[in-house]
């Protein structure tokens, strides 16, 4: 599509599209498009004036011509876009805002009294009727004071103010579903964009693809530990599917031939090809803000708390007028109080906080999956980290590689790497990597994979059976031996590497050593973590003991454990929490799957394998441990907003009710009053918990 550069400086370019302003659809496919865009860090559209601002790392030439290629009226490219995102919703209640205040205006500038006392008593026949149903189901809610303070308003013939109230009460609902919707959209938004890779089948291939680039009809491999990308129908093969994610049940089912698997599941065990039926797009969007918007599971205690609390209140409003009534004989007096109620303000503003809370978590590349576990995050006392892809570099490098029986050393690599790509994990990763770096092509010599869970890999290649892994799985359950006369060899493997065991046919093959460093920012954040109010940072590894105790005497961690096994991970947890304290798991593989679910809160990183990201409650997808800190300054402060919000909304309105009790303001101006304190503690609730003061 034709465009100017508008302004450019160093990492920063604004375009306009060759076009008078962007539709709502289309200002979305430009954010998902240029967002997607490699090394682009952020992006804004600017719809009236079709202007794009793209902040980018990396090669100027490859993003101008990533440009060139935008076509906003790419029909099939737009399909993939989520729908109902931020902008198109904001349009939608500016539109309804608009209507209603104009609405308000005809109708009390030109219309006689007896019209508007006519159209005033069908306005309140909504607001009557749910305060009627409200109490023939035996509740006390917020709606019996509304239609008890317009009913009795509309009794006395102050239809004025009949009016007013319902006026202002439909713009609170209307200002209330908007911030609320937008809230949503957002942070549904900030977890459903991410570009992800998937193994295509091609002519009997598999190719590693952009997610994007998959079509309806096309054909998806998904290994074991994998999360499932897109809904689709089993094509091949057959795997137990984890649905938790859209179920809530943590028992695999079984998917075979002909089998549908929706987007979000993952395959605990097996393989399976999938017809893809529906490309990426609205459908994984949709079900994130149902989860978001629906799942009473992912609410904070102290969300529960304000809904209770909130109606609970009730009674006590409807008895306070009641009573002022009595003792004064004054109605203007007696309705002050039903024109103030504390639910508004308490069930909004919670929600909105968290859900604020958990954008401003998505922006500091940190999902998290419910208000839940930021509360469980900022009471923690107990933080557990699984060591390899954690505490030490997302990204071990093998260093060397020691044979066995005079076998030859790029032979070994390239069978270690045949085996190992099949399963998301840093160590894996980093024997891939070396074999593609040495320019050994691995292709598939060995039979099905058989992965077993904190233990190794299991094939056969020809007749020989094949198993890499820890010193644990090769030597105790498989049962190998080291070659005869070659003990000296295997008793050099130098201590500070961790060492992957390769056994072909029972006999030790080769070890290959990997170099796992240290992330440079882990000794400052396990500090951190006891300056942020943690008692117990605990470091748990499958490593031998001289490694995790070097490991543990660097980083400075209050205990660790070594060689342990994924059930003993679980089980610690279990113990801490147990004991009375809330514990926080992180972990990048399949086998600290266990411990992440056992977990008040269980921290994936994003690097590591699918089924850990799916299972934990919270996923880091930057490269840095300091997000934890972030992590936990943004939950504490959630918990402080949400207190000091109990604090002004109870006072405030308790002001109200007294000034109106005691004829100061009349229902009117304290029902704006109030309504006017809702929405403004609502958009408070909704800025950056970073940038305030706590």
């Amino acid at each position: 599509m034709k465009c100017y550069i508008k302004h450019e400086i160093k990492g920063r370019i604004r375009i306009h599209l060759a076009k008078q302003k962007l539709t709502s659809r289309e200002a979305d496919f430009a954010l998902y498009y240029f967002g997607g865009l490699p090394g682009v860090e952020k992006v804004k559209v600017y719809e009236r004036t079709a202007g794009v601002a793209i902040c980018y790392r990396g090669d100027r030439q490859e993003l101008i011509e990533a440009i060139r290629r935008f076509h906003p009226e790419d029909e099939a490219a737009l399909q993939k876009v989520p729908e109902n995102q931020s902008r198109k919703v904001s349009q939608q209640y500016k539109e309804k805002l608009i209507g209603r205040v104009a609405v308000r205006i005809v109708t009390r500038a030109f219309l006689p009294a007896p019209l508007r006392c006519i159209y005033t008593g069908i306005q309140a026949v909504k607001y009557l009727y749910r305060g009627i149903r409200s109490l023939l189901r035996g509740q006390l809610k917020v709606e019996v004071l509304d239609a008890t303070a317009i009913g009795v308003s509309m009794l006395r013939g102050d239809f004025n103010t009949a009016g007013s109230v319902m006026f202002l009460l439909g713009i609170g609902e209307l200002l209330e579903e908007w911030t609320h919707k937008k809230s949503v959209a957002d942070l549904a938004r900030s977890m459903s964009l991410h570009v992800e890779k998937v193994w295509q089948k091609v002519d009997g291939t598999e190719v590693l693809v952009p997610i994007s680039g998959i079509s309806e009809g096309d054909l998806v491999v998904v290994h074991m530990g994998n999360l499932i990308p897109l809904d689709g129908e089993v094509e091949e093969g057959e795997a137990m599917v984890n649905q938790a994610s859209m179920t809530g049940e943590s028992i695999p089912v079984k998917k075979g031939v002909g089998g549908y698997v929706y987007a979000g599941t993952v395959v605990e065990e097996g393989e399976i090809t999938l017809r893809v039926k529906k490309a990426a797009g609205s459908t994984r969007y949709e079900r994130i803000v149902n989860m978001i918007e629906d799942s009473e599971k992912l609410k904070s205690n102290l969300e529960g708390r304000a809904a209770t609390l909130a109606d609970a209140l009730v009674p006590w409003s409807l008895g306070g007028t009641v009573l002022t009534y009595l003792l004064t004989r004054n109605v203007t007096k007696a309705l002050s109080i039903l024109m103030v109620d504390f639910s508004c303000a308490l069930k909004l503003s919670m929600p909105l906080a968290v859900l604020s809370a958990m954008r401003e978590a998505a922006g500091n590349d940190i999902t998290v999956k419910g208000g839940k576990y930021l509360e469980a995050v900022a009471e923690a006392s107990t933080i557990v980290f699984d060591k390899t892809g954690t505490l030490t570099e997302a990204k071990p490098s093998v260093a060397d590689v020691v044979t066995f029986r005079g076998r030859d050393r790029d032979e070994m690599l390239r069978i270690a790497a045949c085996l190992e790509e099949h399963f998301p994990h840093s160590m894996a990763a980093a024997v891939v990597r070396k074999a593609k770096e040495k320019g050994l092509e691995h292709n598939e010599m060995h039979t099905k994979v058989e992965y077993i869970v904190a233990h190794g890999i299991a094939s056969r290649i020809g007749e020989e059976r094949v198993v890499i892994g820890s010193r644990h799985f090769v030597f105790e359950d498989e049962g190998c031996r080291i070659p005869e006369g070659e003990e000296a060899v295997y008793d050099g493997l130098k201590t500070e590497y961790s060492h992957l065991y390769l056994a072909i046919g029972g006999e030790l093959a080769a070890v290959i050593c990997i170099e796992d460093p240290l992330r440079e920012e882990a000794r400052d954040v396990v500090a951190a973590l006891h300056d942020l109010g943690f008692r117990k940072v605990v470091m748990m590894t499958g490593d031998s003991e001289r490694t995790a105790r070097a490991v543990a005497e660097k980083v400075g961690v209050d205990a660790y454990y070594s060689e342990v096994l994924p059930e003993d991970k679980a089980r610690f947890v279990e113990q801490e929490k147990q004991a009375g304290n809330q514990v926080i798991m992180i972990g990048d593989g399949i086998n600290d799957s266990p411990a992440l679910s056992a977990a008040n809160a269980g921290i994936a990183i994003s690097e590591g394998a699918e089924l850990a990201r799916e299972i934990a409650d919270i996923t880091i997808s930057a490269n840095d441990l300091r997000k934890l800190l972030t992590l936990r300054e943004i939950s504490t402060g959630l918990l402080k907003r949400i207190n000091r919000n109990y604090r002004f909304v109870i006072a405030f309105n308790l002001s109200l009710i007294l000034l109106g009790v005691g004829g100061i303001l009349p229902p009117a101006l304290s029902a704006l009053l109030h309504n006017a304190s809702t929405l403004l503690i609502s958009l408070e609730s909704m800025t950056n918990l970073l940038t305030v003061k706590k």
